[in-house]
């Protein structure tokens, strides 16, 4: 059965398809279908053969969530170009025009549905965060397990989880690394990394700054 690798990944642009101007943002978590799933979906609904990408949360405050988007929700298509799977959903909102209204094709119990939502652009946080999971890895806020708890009460992110066959983890990225800088950039906390992240080239090495255990690593990790 097929597994969806992508479940729980932020909709957002991908680099090279968009070039100077805001990334364009849905709002909402996605994951690639079982096979299980599309079988059920073309005897459900008529269909040769069953396709799309399950919404499995729409964050609220949102481009989706104001559109009127479900949990549960299949979409099938961006306009008129079929979506397949997760990547190519997010390359389709990626070269989707900020503030202007593009249609969704959803499958819900009800039959197909079509939706209109106008993308925004990114906020910091979440483009902080795409940057890192562009490069394979994903933060965390708290220490691993048994770290002593800082003085100041902020600390440095912790490498929370790494891509298999990703930048990162060519790169020689560990789960438990604490993120230190970021460039030349310090981080003390998950949101000065996602600042700094947000800042970062996807065409570019990044260069990183760790801590694991007693040594300080410099890492870099290649651009795709």
């Amino acid at each position: 059965m097929k597994i969806a690798v992508a479940a729980l990944l932020l909709v957002v642009a991908v680099a090279g398809e968009v070039e100077a101007r805001p990334w364009a943002w849905l709002g909402v978590r996605i994951r690639d279908m079982s096979e299980q799933e599309m079988d059920e979906i073309a005897a459900r609904h008529g269909i040769r053969e069953g396709y799309g990408v399950v919404i499995v949360e729409v964050m609220s405050g949102t481009p989706a969530a104001r559109a009127g988007l479900r949990n549960g929700d299949i979409v099938v298509a961006l306009g008129d170009r079929p979506v397949t799977e997760t990547r190519l959903l997010q390359r389709l909102i990626a070269a989707a025009p900020v503030g202007e209204e593009t249609r969704l094709t959803v499958l819900r119990q009800e039959g197909r549905q079509h939706v209109s939502v106008r993308l925004a652009a990114m906020p910091r946080d979440v483009t902080g965060d795409r940057v890192a999971a562009e490069f394979g890895f994903a933060l965390r806020d708290v220490d691993p397990p048994g770290a002593a708890a800082p003085r100041s009460g902020v600390a440095p992110p912790t490498v929370g989880a790494v891509l298999r066959g990703g930048a990162a983890e060519k790169g020689g990225m560990e789960v438990g690394d604490v993120l230190l800088q970021v460039g030349e950039r310090s981080v003390l906390s998950r949101e000065a990394a996602r600042e700094a992240l947000a800042e970062a080239p996807l065409d570019q090495p990044l260069k990183l700054t760790i801590r694991r255990g007693e040594q300080r690593l410099g890492l870099t990790l290649d651009a795709r």
